[in-house]
């Protein structure tokens, strides 16, 4: 079959992006359903198994017969870069493409749409005596000593990273300890991993209080859906507090909750507020993709359909 084509005569990739809460998953599967496409995960945390209800999976009954990748391929234990989700994700869009079908990229991790339009540079490896320092650091003087650091030798890389993300900014400060260049200086001599592509990029956007009204209510179902009893089972399992996908929104806060930090009512409230600022940091972060074409509107919206169907038809999509 062929694949289809942007007006340009180029493979076409349609991405569906933007903050949390605002309907992704339902545009992304309406409009697969509406142009024979399969959908790419583009979520850091839906790569891992045994995490589901906190991450939001679309369960299978709710997939409308969609083919989703990237979802559920690593367990919590190993370690999944950007770099890695892009080399995934490239080479399950070519597939996509080869069997006749529209790929189509849906998520909110803006690092990793980033990854794998304008690619990463893969190098150093992991060096764990600089991680076990920094770390060390980080427990002495708190995360946000290491994002002053990186803010010193790296302004680029701070801008962009979380000063509570101990993670990436460990990462930011060992490429520069390990090779004398900061990691923004990598980036800027990376290749991307599709360049034979055309993207159509479409980004949703809600007010803030419709955001906050949306993540209220999927907090409810979370609780309803057992997602503290899915921490305790993890655990129970024997998947250590240090693992990924433990360290994200909602587990992070439960775990808290089940140390005796704050109560049940204390933890929903913060995971709503804690997401509601996530919410405005994936804004500010899309707003700086030029390739962005903002809908106003839920995605489970007729009208917000209507208009992403007019997007990509502008954009070309042809056999």
């Amino acid at each position: 079959m062929t694949a289809p084509l942007s007006a340009s005569g180029r493979p076409l990739l349609v991405a569906v992006l933007g903050p949390t809460a605002t309907g992704k998953s339902s545009l992304g599967i309406r409009l697969a359903q509406a142009y024979d496409g399969e959908i790419v995960n583009c979520d850091s945390t839906a790569v891992y198994r045994r995490f589901d209800i906190g991450t939001d999976k679309v369960p299978a009954h709710e997939q409308g017969g969609i083919a989703h990748h990237l979802v559920d391929v690593v367990e919590p234990t190993d370690i999944y870069s950007a770099a890695q989700f892009a080399r995934d994700a490239a080479t399950r869009i070519r597939a996509i493409s080869a069997r006749g079908r529209l790929p189509m990229l849906v998520g909110g991790t803006g690092f990793y749409f980033r990854a794998l339009v304008e690619g990463l540079f893969d190098g150093p490896g992991r060096d764990d005596v600089v991680r076990t320092r920094l770390h060390a650091r980080a427990v002495r003087h708190g995360v946000q000593h290491l994002h002053r650091i990186l803010a010193r030798v790296d302004p680029t890389s701070a801008a962009r990273i979380m000063p509570r993300d101990e993670k990436r900014l460990v990462r930011a400060l060992e490429v520069w300890l390990l090779t004398g260049q900061p990691l923004s200086a990598h980036f800027a001599e990376t290749r991307p991993p599709l360049p034979e592509y055309d993207i159509c990029v479409i980004g949703l956007r809600l007010p803030p209080e419709d955001i906050g009204e949306r993540v209220a209510r999927r907090v409810e179902a979370q609780w309803a859906r057992g997602v503290v009893q899915e921490v305790r089972d993890n655990l129970a399992a024997g998947i250590p507090r240090e693992a990924n996908p433990f360290g994200g929104l909602v587990y992070r806060q439960i775990l808290e909750m089940l140390d005796g930090l704050r109560d049940d009512a204390e933890t929903r409230a913060l995971i709503v507020r804690e997401n509601r600022q996530y919410a405005r940091r994936q804004l500010i972060w899309f707003r700086k993709e030029p390739r962005v074409i903002w809908l106003d509107g839920a995605g489970e919206r007729d009208e917000t359909f209507d208009a992403a169907r007019a997007l990509i038809e502008t954009h070309g999509v042809c056999r």
